[in-house]
């Protein structure tokens, strides 16, 4: 199952670069659950955050994988499909964007970070 987490306030972003982040978060979250199932087969994917340059012409895309021994896997089918994933956004988001930004896909961490801190922690 695919789904969606909302993003932190971004502090240092543009108003534009805000709303164009949450835009295309909120459609690739939606284009995972409903299209690209053959990717996310097995697997829990969460988008998390995506971050846009100022000109808005490439989009940083961090998700979240469980169970995360799949996790390599799973970015090199994201980097593999990253033609057809935009196309399919280009087709969801034509009419609020000129140009769909090229999508950068990286693995988000900060779970396992946080979850390794509090281990430590405990001991």
């Amino acid at each position: 199952m695919c789904s969606k987490q909302s993003s932190m306030p971004m502090e240092g972003y543009s108003t534009r670069q805000q709303k164009v982040s949450r835009l295309i978060q909120k459609e690739l979250s939606a284009l995972l659950q409903k299209e690209c199932r053959a990717l996310c087969e097995g697997k829990m994917v969460t988008i998390t955050v995506v971050r846009v340059s100022p000109d808005l012409s490439l989009a940083k895309v961090y998700f979240s994988i469980y169970p995360p021994s799949k996790s390599t896997e799973t970015l090199a089918l994201f980097n593999a499909g990253k033609k057809e994933v935009r196309l399919e956004l280009g087709k969801k988001i034509r009419h609020q964007l000129r140009i769909v930004p090229e999508l950068a896909f990286f693995i988000d961490d900060s779970l396992d970070y946080v979850e390794k801190i509090e281990r430590l922690l405990k001991k």
